[in-house]
């Protein structure tokens, strides 16, 4: 099976080691290569706008939504990288939650690293594509 990882990018070196477990459990995970080079310490030019807020626009630069969609698409599957953020157990934020739609559109099933978030403003929309919570445990993966 040919997994997608999504999440927050603030959780991109957890998103790397989510990828790295799925291949060592024999699965094909793969992750936006530029996610792989932040870990490795290259392209900071674009973790420094990052982290000045310039997100829209890095996002417009790289192409970024469109080529998820595309890596979506290629996939069987997605999972989505669910930490703790701003407050937000299992965060899910608003890019997420458009691919997920993408990914729930196109057939994919749709995998959360940990559980269901609570208290967003958009809990129905996500409980309505039915993630599949592995609660931490990627060998649950079927």
């Amino acid at each position: 099976m040919k997994i997608y990882v999504l999440g927050s990018s603030h959780f991109y070196k957890e998103m790397v080691d989510c990828k790295n477990k799925l291949c060592s459990f024999g699965y094909d995970g793969w992750i936006h290569p530029d996610y792989e080079a932040f870990v490795r310490g290259e392209k900071q030019d674009i973790v420094e706008k990052w982290r000045r807020g310039e997100r829209a626009a890095i996002k417009r630069e790289n192409n970024y939504l469109r080529e998820h969609y595309a890596n979506i698409l290629a996939s069987d599957a997605v999972i989505c990288v669910n930490l703790d953020k701003n407050g937000v157990k299992n965060y899910i934020g608003g890019n997420v939650l458009m691919e997920m739609g993408q990914a729930y559109v196109n057939h994919k099933k749709i995998f959360f690293l940990n559980g269901m978030p609570a208290g967003l403003p958009y809990m129905d929309e996500i409980e309505a594509m039915d993630p599949i919570c592995l609660n931490g445990n990627l060998a649950a993966i079927v």
